[in-house]
């Protein structure tokens, strides 16, 4: 598939390779294993560069950040590369104080020692249950069966350990051309329940062969965000452990890319698709869910405000349950549009469509099949258009709907 967008008046052609996974960039292997964290599915998985990376990354902005995201940071202020990421997941390795930091640097330290580089050219990742210890005997027992390989197969055995309440995998690849070479670009990630994001989301981990220094990416990183992972939502609930952390190493052997550089916007443009790309698939397979919701507002006084407005409703349980029960209550969409105190509206001039079925036009209502109506939302992908006729500010937003199942998987997370 290809994808045909505009960046600074500059057309792209990025394409979408459907079998690709975090290893096809060049230089990137992958393992995943079975230690003992969970009773019988992976747990500890990591990705290895053949280099040191350039690397940028994304936090939660929750006040309880996990041990581990001190670590990653810890290795990233070293010399800004890295050249593995180690995950586990069962345990969130969260809100357990001292100990917990030891067990996230203990944890650094064996997936060093395992590949004989520098502990700071390690990341670590964690997810899970929130207040427990790692089982730090099966830590060092998972690393040590790590078997790294370029293959589908580990790409695989990756993504199932890094996996929770996901339904599954989450992976895509692109490849574009960048200063007359083709680079690649892929993503995994994982992410279920707490998904509200707030500079990143759950878990996600983007690998790269093009050649562009650590500061450069991380603001290539901060521009995308926004738009991509910071606008879904599955439950309202920022977890503590939410990162996105992208690996560039130069493989690719092209010029180094700066800001200024011609085809920078090409890299901006694949950097956005891979985050929209997994941030959908999150949000698709929210805990529960049976749609995925996609809003798009336009028609703000900005697009920043466009994105508040656009997040409010796709977060909105009751527009979320009237989207579950196939109700088009075009009611609910209003009234989250109505509580988007930090956006402007004017009350007296709204448009809102559910897909091509037009509801209110001016904030008059408007006649509508309702059989039309049950048909469209019955289908697993559903949009929302709204028009503020405010002006020229657009944004996006998704998430899914809220089942009974929702519920159900919550009461009993930790049993």
């Amino acid at each position: 598939m290809q994808l045909i967008t505009n960046s600074e008046n500059q057309k792209t052609t990025i394409m979408e390779i459907e079998e690709g996974s975090i290893v096809t960039p060049i230089g990137f292997k992958a393992a995943g294993v079975h230690a003992g964290l969970r009773y019988n599915k992976k747990d500890i998985g990591a990705i290895v560069s053949e280099v040191p990376a350039s690397c940028a990354a994304v936090y939660t902005t929750s006040h309880f950040q996990a041990a581990p995201l001190k670590v990653t940071q810890n290795s990233i202020a070293s010399e800004q590369l890295i050249q593995a990421v180690v995950v586990n997941s069962a345990c969130a390795n969260a809100c357990t104080g001292e100990q917990g930091l030891k067990d996230a640097y203990k944890m650094r330290q064996l997936m060093a020692q395992s590949l004989q580089i520098k502990e700071e050219y390690v990341a670590v990742s964690s997810t899970g249950v929130i207040g427990e210890f790692l089982k730090m005997d099966k830590i060092e027992k998972g690393i040590s069966l790590l078997n790294f390989n370029d293959t589908p197969d580990n790409a695989d055995a990756f993504q199932e350990a890094i996996l929770t309440t996901d339904t599954v995998m989450k992976k895509c690849c692109y490849q574009a051309t960048i200063a007359g070479v083709t680079i690649t670009m892929a993503g995994a990630a994982k992410g279920s329940g707490m998904i509200h994001p707030n500079m990143a989301t759950m878990l996600g981990f983007i690998t790269t062969d093009a050649n562009i220094p650590s500061d450069v990416l991380q603001g290539a990183l901060r521009k995308v965000i926004p738009t991509t992972f910071n606008q879904i939502t599955v439950d309202g609930d920022t977890s503590t452990n939410d990162t996105v952390l992208v690996l560039a190493n130069g493989m690719a052997n092209h010029e180094a890319l700066t800001e200024t550089h011609p085809d920078y916007p090409i890299f901006l443009d694949v950097l956005s698709a891979t985050c929209e790309n997994l941030a959908k698939q999150i949000a698709k397979d929210g805990e529960g869910a049976t749609k995925l919701i996609e809003v798009q507002v336009s028609g703000a006084a900005n697009d920043e405000e466009a994105r508040i407005i656009a997040k409010k409703i796709v977060g909105s349980n009751l527009v979320k349950t009237a989207i579950y029960g196939s109700d088009a209550n075009w009611g609910r969409i209003i009234t989250a549009i109505g509580y988007s105190n930090t956006a402007s509206v004017n009350p007296s001039c709204v448009d809102i469509a559910i897909g091509n079925i037009e509801m209110l036009k001016k904030s008059e209502p408007q006649p509508f099949s309702e059989e039309e109506a049950i048909n469209y939302l019955d289908q697993k992908f559903i949009q929302i258009f709204v028009d503020l006729h405010n002006g020229e500010g657009q944004g996006k937003a998704w998430g899914c709907d809220l089942s009974y199942d929702y519920v159900k998987i919550n009461a009993s997370y930790r049993t």
